[in-house]
This record gives C-alpha cells, structure tokens and sequence, in this order.
C-alpha cells in the first residue's frame, strides 16, 4: 500500500483519534485506558499501532462500542487478540444481535468489501485477516456508569434512532461526548447524513437529550470532530438536517406514488453519488439508505 496512518491525532487532553478519520478509533488515555469503537477490521493494524504509540507498553482496559454496525465493531476481535485483558461492553441488544450467525456473516461480508474498496484506492496498510468475533465483558444501558480509576467515569446513554443498540458516551467532567451517529454525520463537503434507520421519532428524541448535555467535545462516528461553541451548533444543524432529510423523502414518496425503489434511486442520486471520497461503501450506503425511507414511509404512512 501506498500509504499508512497517519499516527494518532491529540484532539484533547489524554483523547486520541486512531487510524483515519473517515472511521475513527478514539482512545482515552489515564490509569484504564479507554477504547471507544472499533472501525473496519481490514484497519485493525493502523488503530493498534497508534495506540501502542500512546500507550507506550501499557494496554487498554475498556473497549466501549456504539453499535455493532460493521465499521464500529470491525477491529474488537483484533483487539482482543493484541490485548488479551480488554474488556468489551455493548448495548443489551447489541449483545443479542452478536449472537445471530446471520449478523455475523453480514458483519464479515461488509468488512470483507470495504477491505476491497480501500485496497483499490491504495491508500493505507490493510490487514488481510477476516472479522474475528468478539467476547463481552459487561452490558451497558441507558443510565449506566463505567467508574474508572483516578475518578474518572464514563455515562451511559441509550440513543435509538439510528439503530435500537445505539449508545453515546458522555465524560462529564470532560464535557466530551461520543456520540456516533446519534447526531448525524457531517460527510466532506458539508451534508448531513440522517441516520435515522429505525425510528425518526427516536432519532429525534435522542438528539434533543443530547443537546442538553454540557459539550465541550464532540467526536462524531465518521470524519469530524467540534470543539466549544461549534459542538452545540452541529447538533441544532443535525436537528434541522433530519427534518428536511424526512420532508424530501416523504414528498418523493407522494411524487413517486409510492414506489420506495424510485424513492431511493433520486435520494441516492441527490445525496451520494456527487459526494466527494471518502464515503461509505455503496453496498453499506443502499442498505442504510433502503431503511431510511423504508422507515420514514411507515413511520408517516398515516400522516
């Protein structure tokens, strides 16, 4: 390959961001490091240099994972094969969900075709090795607290809408929240993927929780990070993203009578395909985006 990471980014104190940003491995450092999410298996030797960077010898306590998407969970099984003490914690549903073959394969296979896309482009050291599946340690819900040494702690908040296993992190003392995709992601060039895949409602509900949090960091699933007053603003700019995401697709379904497959050819053509790179996988973006208008048509069907 071409290229490799390019090391780990300090994006505040004892926060790291590991591999590339496009889908980022952030690790806290302090007494029990703290891993949030694990990216795309095929990247698994770039997240794991930068860390040993980092931690100079020492090894990471926690891994704490969002949702068990592909690109977040991608490298847990590496992980735990490099450090063989880590911790793993996940939503209760996401626990359910590790255990279907089905989810699995699916899993694999998404990893497997991401590992193609980026070997094509040529520009980072992948690993060849196949998703590993992982063990858990602890399940975490809505209401929960990871104590961890020197004081520090991790709160646990349920945030359905993009998927029902979904989970943001918020470091209170910090005013950092990991937040995934529970506000949304800004892609390059500025838009605003809503990533409501199950419930607008839910999505909504649990951006506006989150909006109420003190935020001083913002780390986002893909690509960006805000800091201060750019941090709460994303979130309102989210907030308004998902409405006019679910008016376009509500008066496409209208214009379109219906028909969902026509539905998603226009989203797709309005929303990725002049999107610069990086950008989701096709085969990922269509079965997300599938679900998007699938869900906001049942969801306002009698509207």
């Amino acid at each position: 390959m071409t290229a490799t990471s390019p090391g780990p980014i300090r994006v505040a104190e004892n926060l790291y961001l590991l591999g590339h940003r496009s889908t980022p491995v952030f690790l806290w450092d302090g007494p029990e490091p703290v891993l949030f999410e694990a990216g795309f298996t095929c990247l698994a030797p770039n997240y794991i240099a930068d860390a040993k960077q980092v931690l100079d010898g020492r090894a990471p306590a926690w891994l704490l994972i969002s949702h068990v998407h592909f690109d977040h969970c991608g490298a847990a099984g590496c992980f735990q094969e490099t450090w063989p003490g880590l911790k793993i914690a996940v939503a209760p549903k996401a626990a359910n969900i590790i255990e279907r073959p089905n989810a699995i394969k699916l899993i694999s296979q998404l990893n497997h075709t991401t590992a193609r896309l980026l070997g094509r482009l040529g520009r980072v050291e992948l690993s060849q090795e196949p998703f590993q599946p992982f063990s858990l340690e602890r399940v975490l819900d809505n209401g929960d607290v990871l104590e961890l040494a020197g004081g520090r702690r991790v709160e646990v908040l349920a945030t359905p809408g993009h998927t029902w296993d979904s989970l943001s992190f918020y470091l209170p003392r910090e005013k950092i929240l990991m937040a995934s995709e529970a506000t949304g992601i800004e892609a390059p060039g500025g838009y605003i993927v809503s990533e409501l895949l199950v419930s607008y409602a839910d999505y909504v509900a649990s951006m506006r929780r989150l909006a109420e949090l003190e935020v001083e960091l913002l780390c986002l699933g893909h690509h960006t990070t805000y800091t201060g007053p750019a941090a709460r603003a994303f979130i309102a700019n989210s907030l308004a993203a998902a409405e006019l995401f679910k008016d376009w697709v509500l008066r496409l379904v209208e214009q379109e009578g219906g028909d969902l497959e026509r539905v998603v050819e226009l989203v797709k053509a309005g929303e990725y395909d002049h999107r610069p790179e990086p950008k989701q996988p096709l085969d990922a973006y269509m079965l997300n985006l599938q679900a998007r208008v699938a869900q906001l048509a049942r969801e306002f069907a009698s509207g």
